[in-house]
């Protein structure tokens, strides 16, 4: 079952548009190897790659970088210890976070797919607002979509079907809205009191 879920109905889900020209760290706990004749990175143990807002963190990381200089990366982790990634959103303090077995992004189609008990999840002020999990879950940044697949039961998901929450609009966004032009906006009252 396939299921095109744009994350966060009233907003986008832009990832922070100045990381694609930041330059791309990697960092591991053991020794790793980068092959200059044919452009591939390989580092093993708690490795971080950071890019701008965009961290991934992994058991293990390859990261490629193609022809025309666009870089592909693919994080491995486990069922007990997933990969991670965290980007902010562009324009908005909001962030989105996921997790996966194995998370696979290519920069040139500004896609992030992730692999195995898979969940991405979008934070306002560091609170869950939106939630989605399934086996298969992409993120194309360029026409804001997400979209998720269910696969076989799990311990994480025993049922095998895909599962996407989404929190109501945000409150104190409603209430910052200038008033519609022509309107009085609403005071409290002082002088009513509490019906006897």
């Amino acid at each position: 079952m396939l299921a095109a879920l744009a994350l966060g109905c009233a907003a986008p889900v832009q990832a922070e548009r100045a990381d694609r020209s930041k330059p791309m760290t990697v960092e591991a706990d053991k020794p790793g190897t980068v092959d200059l004749q044919r452009q591939v990175v390989q580092f093993n143990g708690n490795v971080v790659i950071t890019q701008g807002t965009m961290q991934i963190r992994a058991d293990g990381i390859e990261v490629r970088e193609r022809s025309d200089g666009f870089r592909a990366a693919t994080a491995t982790g486990s069922a007990e210890k997933p990969a991670n990634f965290r980007q902010k959103r562009d324009g908005v303090d909001e962030v989105v976070e996921g997790s996966a077995e194995r998370i696979e992004y290519d920069a040139k189609t500004d896609t992030l797919r992730l692999v195995g008990q898979a969940s991405v999840r979008r934070l306002r002020a560091g609170q869950v607002a939106d939630e989605i999990n399934g086996a298969l879950i992409t993120w194309d940044n360029t026409s804001e979509l997400f979209s998720v697949q269910g696969g076989a039961t799990s311990p994480g998901n025993p049922t095998g079907r895909v599962r996407a929450v989404f929190a109501p609009p945000d409150a104190t966004t409603e209430s910052a809205a200038p008033p519609a032009a022509g309107t009085v906006p609403l005071k409290p009252s002082r002088t009513l009191g509490v019906p006897r």
